[in-house]
């Protein structure tokens, strides 16, 4: 773990950098009326906790520090804390498996059942390809394999292109793997149908190398494509043991409220039962022993009609995910595991 004020510093000026300008002010403006207190106040609060709790600017909001005691600020895992722990977990040198697209479907491709393809099968017209371009679905998922947040994806109609035409609309758009669009159990269909709803289980190897389950959230569409919080969608907690979504729904955005009921479908979120709860926790334990060199993990999964499939796995799995839905700093639990 990196140490000391000059890293603060670096991590600070980051910070300022990649800062979204409109959703700090209106979150600051929003932490304002709420609380009564000036905004310079809270901008400098917000600074003096990148040195006090090793959190990001945002954090400070995204966490509602404004209305929380030291003690409980002190139990949030923030941007610095998780980067120093994602390099502890996940040496650079392993994670090209898990932050390639490309890379990750070829390495577990045991948990893959979607057809899917590059751009080189598509020029090479091979088998992959076919699969793809022959697949009874008629929407295709276009992706950037390094893309990340539910960025650089486009969903597309097949038929309005031809091979030599998607070919091309792919390289004009930076995309370089193609897939089928997977169908969800009807379970998920039924609450958000916009999107594909996916499951994120994160596993980490213990000292004994066992598996230990972090936590399980799902994330939930809301007239979406893609199901990112970072898109403007919901996130709610999973019971480990059960697969029962355990809690409301909750955004990234501090302005608006955990939701019980979803505001499109109508249907009740707390209590859901997912489907095949049994084999979603053996697959990622599977997943998680395959490539042990990667520690820590966030598993983005699939619920199809038949079983559960990876679609993604995270060396830099998110901070707000974990955290939020939970509504609770989960920081001791991960600093169990740096002793």
């Amino acid at each position: 773990m990196l140490k000391g004020t000059k890293n603060k510093w670096i991590y600070l000026a980051y910070y300022f950098r990649q800062l979204d300008q409109d959703k700090m002010r209106r979150f600051v403006r929003f932490a304002s009326e709420k609380t009564g207190r000036s905004r310079w106040s809270l901008w400098a609060d917000a600074i003096r906790s990148v040195f006090r709790y090793n959190t990001g600017l945002i954090d400070y909001f995204l966490f509602r520090f404004y209305e929380k005691t030291p003690e409980e600020r002190a139990a949030w895992a923030g941007t610095g804390f998780m980067y120093e722990y994602h390099l502890a977990m996940n040496p650079l040198d392993a994670r090209d498996i898990l932050a390639n697209k490309i890379r990750f479907y070829e390495k577990y491709d045991q948990f893959v059942v979607h057809a899917h393809c590059t751009i080189d099968d598509l020029h090479a017209n091979n088998e992959q390809a076919v699969k793809v371009l022959r697949h009874p679905t008629d929407k295709l998922v276009l992706k950037d394999a390094l893309g990340q947040c539910g960025w650089g994806i486009e969903v597309i109609s097949k038929k309005e292109f031809s091979a030599e035409q998607l070919v091309s609309h792919m390289e004009q758009k930076g995309y370089d793997l193609a897939e089928v669009f997977i169908d969800q159990h009807e379970v998920l269909q039924e609450l958000s149908p916009s999107g594909l709803n996916t499951l994120r289980v994160i596993t980490q190897l213990n000292d004994h190398g066992g598996v230990d389950y972090l936590g399980a959230r799902l994330r939930i569409t809301i007239n979406s494509q893609v199901d990112n919080m970072a898109s403007g969608n919901m996130a709610a907690p999973v019971d480990l043991n059960t697969g029962v979504v355990s809690g409301p729904a909750v955004f990234s955005d501090i302005t608006k409220e955990p939701v019980h009921v979803h505001p499109i479908s109508g249907l009740t979120i707390p209590g859901l039962q997912l489907p095949h709860w049994p084999a979603v926790l053996r697959m990622t334990k599977e997943a998680a022993l395959l490539h042990p060199e990667n520690r820590s993990v966030g598993w983005d999964i699939a619920l199809t009609p038949e079983a559960p499939e990876l679609i993604e796995g995270n060396h830099n799995w998110c901070k707000l995910l974990w955290q939020l839905p939970v509504q609770t700093g989960l920081k001791d639990v991960l600093l169990t595991y740096l002793k």
